[in-house]
């Protein structure tokens, strides 16, 4: 009986994690979320979502084929992204070390965020399987959800940001 208990409870927890719902495009950004940068510092991307215009990419692991190309893509049109008022903040469930090896080795210019613990992932709303994030992109300006990228592309998630900033 007790294993039939445990069963059910791993059973919703993986159902839950794997079918999350994310942030709808409309909605108000989370606040008061302390979270580490690629550097261990805490920061509060919560409150930094609340001005300008701010994209958050999720990603599953860090320095693999797919992710790499995420976020070289970016990193290849960040001067284009960032003149236009654009912060970037990558985040997978890494360790600190992993992101700031991975921002080390691409030349990332952009801030990393370890969230070894999910609160930001789950804050947005974004499934997981494992310690995996989906690859899912979100783009706040002033504090407000005004597009998401649920199956965020690898080498095209520059052009897909860039071609939803033009359209607000």
């Amino acid at each position: 009986m007790k294993m039939k208990k445990l069963f059910a409870l791993a059973a919703t927890s993986v159902s839950t994690a794997l079918f999350a719902e994310p942030m709808s495009v409309g909605s108000t950004a989370p606040t008061e979320l302390i979270v580490k940068t690629d550097a261990g510092e805490q920061f509060d991307i919560g409150k930094d979502l609340q001005s300008g215009m701010v994209l958050v990419y999720f990603y599953p692991k860090a320095d693999t084929p797919g992710c790499t190309k995420q976020a070289c893509s970016i990193r290849d049109a960040f001067s284009e992204l960032s003149n236009d008022g654009l912060r970037v903040y990558g985040v997978s469930m890494d360790s600190v070390e992993a992101q700031a090896a991975f921002k080390e080795k691409y030349s990332l210019p952009f801030t990393l965020i370890a969230d070894t613990e999910g609160i930001l992932v789950d804050a947005m709303g974004v499934p997981k399987r494992g310690r995996f994030p989906a690859r899912q992109a979100f783009l706040f300006n002033e504090g407000e959800l005004v597009w998401r990228d649920l199956k965020a592309s690898t080498a095209k998630q520059a052009a897909d940001v860039r071609e939803a900033m033009a359209q607000l």
